[in-house]
């Protein structure tokens, strides 16, 4: 009995299964270089939002600075409020009793007969 002889054959199914490992190679490199892009991109993205979000915080915290502030020229305003109407009731009351004095001396006036000057 002899040996077999080798034959260099291609067959359908051995060629299909090479075609679907190559193309499943270069599916696999081109998943990989996407994923690697959109990862990078990501954190591009990430990095301008946080930069965003501390841009933010900023500005909140000057917001509740200046309502701070808002709030004690608030209250300092209410106090001089009240001040002052303590202010006017004290120049009423003067000039109450500016008006009984300058009374007082006319009539201390009258009574010594000495004429007023205007």
């Amino acid at each position: 009995m002899s040996a077999p002889k080798f034959r260099w054959e291609w067959n359908v199914n051995t060629v299909a299964v090479l075609v679907g490992f190559a193309a499943g190679f270069v599916a696999w490199g081109y998943t990989l270089a996407e994923i690697q892009a959109g990862r990078s991109l990501n954190s591009l993205n990430i990095e301008k939002l946080e930069n965003r979000i501390v841009s933010l915080e900023t500005n909140a915290r000057r917001l509740d600075n200046h309502e701070l502030r808002i709030n004690g020229v608030e209250k300092q305003s209410s106090d001089a409020s009240v001040a002052l109407r303590a202010v006017e009731a004290s120049i009423n009351s003067l000039a109450s009793d500016m008006r009984l004095t300058r009374e007082i001396l006319e009539r201390l006036e009258k009574a010594q007969g000495v004429r007023p000057v205007n």
